[in-house]
């Protein structure tokens, strides 16, 4: 296949005006982290495939960002034409910009696929030498490429009741107070979990991501949803009615932003209100918008919400701009604090998935033995290292991971994977999102550790675990590496903190057994994860980056824990369990400000064979044995009978002698 650049580079040059740039985003028409098919355009051009990006393109370079997680990966993808530029290390991309492209240069982008944020970022950066952004017509990668797959037509379902735990009505009706309270008349949803949350309803547009191409605007009186109409049966058209939802076409969701602007898009269904509900409505909205009878006067006063994050460039242009309110969603706090059943949910979907990550196990275990002559999950001896079977019998990265998929499907409620598996032996492991194919590789390798993190789409919630494990004989090294994972894993699992704490100052507890021995590792600690939505949920997060610092991690909601080590060329470790967060009972009340401890929700044991017991510490053995015992007791209705002889093997207390 002829390489893009080449006619990338073709149409910037015919381009009127001349471009002496191309941006080309990860990002889709929502600023999604996971992206359907068809959208992957930056993966397109570059033949980096990882899930973060951006690529810029100039008539005599290519040059490609990513982030820490993916250095190695982009270094193995990225053909010679490309330069890697690395987050962090490298400057920014309106930095790198702003310094190497000529005065009055023509940046072209695709407005759909650049958020607000980004967009007034670029622009201050190009201000010293008057450079200027050209939002695109037409996406010139969508011209280039021409097998891009086609648009898949699935269906929208109702998220049932009994798992989202709240109403349509009650999250739109607190939805309108925050409105009020902002002086705001409606708001444009980008982010596409929030437009399902919103309205409970779930799809399948994004791999491993239950969600459905679509926008939603909300004012004071009406709601509506942008979405391709084929893809609502009657049943979902008569459950949005029964909201108060206006149905609209996914096209025509720019027009109607106009409409808004001006004051004049209407509803044909207003949300149904009781009396009392509808007065206060009335009332309120009256003393934000001024009198209905002054058209003009309401007019200047519809102040509209956009998430400068979410929102793209393409609506923003049709809004007036001092009329906009620029401010985070008021959704994506609502949904990351987890209500009782979302709660109820998420730890009943962990169980089942922690029995199906113990089935995996217990028979890879069993064919490493068989198959490699390895010693074992639990014997740090030698392996005999001689295949019983032919060369034709092997394990590889993706037959192993299909086969933890097989085990995760017999669950109840199980509805697909929550992100791509990452199955990764030896040296594929020190790739932190490693994604194998099957062409290319690797066969499980017994003198080697094998780091799985993996996850389940249930309807009751989503779940997300990584173990790292050795069916032979760990090196010390490995295993001093393995424990200081550990021992900062079991830190901030078992942290207690006040309210107010940031991810950004819980995220050193991680680092610090690692910083002992001068190690780290390049990706954030933990983050959200959604209720039968994203397995990546903000805007919480546990992390070194400053943007950690912006919300404080509260009750009830759900966050990861996953310090790793990677080492390149030779192996990689992470450990990651999912913990809820709960209101701590302490002697003492400091400050009158509560204080916070987690709950894990995981259920998988820790390979003690790895573990150098002499750096752990007589609490954190503690620690391990009861989660164990806790992991036994949860898991033992799940598992048959040689399944729970193996489980209480692998979570026998560990007894230091004195």
């Amino acid at each position: 296949m002829a390489d893009p650049l080449d006619a990338l580079r073709a149409l910037m040059a015919s381009h009127s005006p001349h471009l002496d740039a191309l941006v080309v985003p990860s990002e889709d028409n929502h600023q999604s982290e996971y992206v359907s098919t068809r959208d992957k355009r930056r993966a397109f051009v570059s033949g980096f495939t990882g899930s973060a990006g951006l690529a810029l393109i100039t008539m005599n370079e290519a040059l490609l960002w990513t982030d820490g997680r993916y250095f190695l990966q982009a270094t193995q993808q990225l053909s010679e034409r490309w330069k890697l530029m690395r987050i962090g290390e490298d400057p920014p991309v309106e930095n790198w910009m702003a310094d190497n492209l000529p005065s009055n240069a023509a940046i072209g982008t695709e407005p759909w696929c650049v958020s607000v944020e980004t967009y007034q970022r670029w622009e201050q950066a190009f201000l010293k030498k008057k450079q200027k952004l050209i939002q695109l017509s037409t996406n010139m990668v969508d011209i280039v490429w021409k097998d891009r797959p086609p648009a898949e037509i699935l269906p929208v379902n109702i998220h049932p009741p009994e798992f989202a735990g709240c109403t349509v009505a009650e999250k739109l009706k607190d939805l309108r107070a925050k409105l009020i309270r902002e002086k705001a008349y409606g708001i444009i949803i980008s982010s596409l979990d929030e437009v399902a949350w919103l309205y409970n309803i779930r799809g399948n547009d994004v791999a491993y991501c239950p969600v459905i191409h679509a926008y939603a605007v909300v004012t004071l009186d009406s709601a509506f949803v942008y979405v391709d109409k084929r893809k609502v049966s009657s049943e979902v058209f008569h459950y949005m009615l029964e909201n108060g939802i206006d149905v609209r076409d996914y096209d025509i969701v720019a027009s109607d932003v106009s409409l808004l602007a001006s004051g004049q898009l209407m509803g044909s269904s207003r949300t149904k209100l009781s009396g009392t509900e509808s007065h206060e409505a009335s009332k309120n909205s009256t003393s934000v918008l001024g009198d209905d009878r002054n058209g003009e006067e309401e007019t200047k006063h519809k102040i509209i919400w956009i998430d400068p994050f979410s929102c793209n460039l393409a609506l923003f242009s049709k809004l007036i701009p001092d009329q906009v309110f620029m401010q985070q969603s008021p959704l994506a706090l609502a949904k990351a604090i987890k209500n009782p059943a979302e709660l109820d949910g998420l730890r009943k979907a962990h169980i089942r998935d922690g029995a199906a990550v113990v089935q995996f196990l217990v028979w890879l275990d069993k064919q490493m033995q068989e198959i490699y002559g390895a010693s074992g999950y639990f014997s740090e001896r030698e392996g005999t290292h001689k295949r019983k079977h032919s060369d034709t019998l092997k394990l590889t990265e993706v037959s192993v991971s299909d086969k933890l998929e097989g085990f995760r499907a017999k669950q109840e409620n199980f509805r697909g994977l929550s992100f791509p598996t990452i199955s990764s032996v030896g040296p594929n492991a020190a790739i932190i999102h490693y994604s194998p194919e099957a062409d290319t590789c690797s066969e499980l390798d017994a003198d080697s550790i094998y780091l799985f993190d993996s996850g389940g789409q249930y309807i009751d919630g989503t779940t997300d675990i990584t173990r790292t494990v050795h069916f032979g004989k760990p090196s010390a090294h490995e295993k001093s590496c393995y424990t200081a994972v550990l021992k900062g894993h079991i830190a901030l699992g078992r942290a207690r903190f006040p309210n107010g704490t940031t991810g950004h100052a819980l995220d050193i507890l991680a680092r610090v057994p690692l910083w002992k021995n001068g190690l780290d590792y390049r990706h954030g600690t933990g983050h959200g994860i959604g209720s039968y939505l994203n397995v990546h949920e903000g805007p919480h997060l546990i992390s070194f980056r400053p943007h950690a610092r912006n919300v404080a991690i509260q009750a009830s909601m759900t966050v990861t824990d996953e310090p790793g080590y990677y080492e390149d060329g030779n192996f990689g470790i992470r450990l990651e369990n999912v913990l809820i967060v709960n209101k701590a009972k302490t002697s003492f009340n400091f400050g009158e400000k509560g204080y916070l401890e987690f709950e894990h929700i995981t259920w998988a044991p820790y390979q003690k064979k790895l573990m150098d017991l002499t750096l752990l510490t007589p609490e954190e053995i503690e620690w391990i044995n009861r989660y164990h015992s806790d992991c036994r007791e949860v898991l033992a209705p799940y598992t048959n009978e040689q399944e729970t002889e193996w489980l209480k093997k692998a979570t026998e207390p560990i007894i230091i002698a004195s």
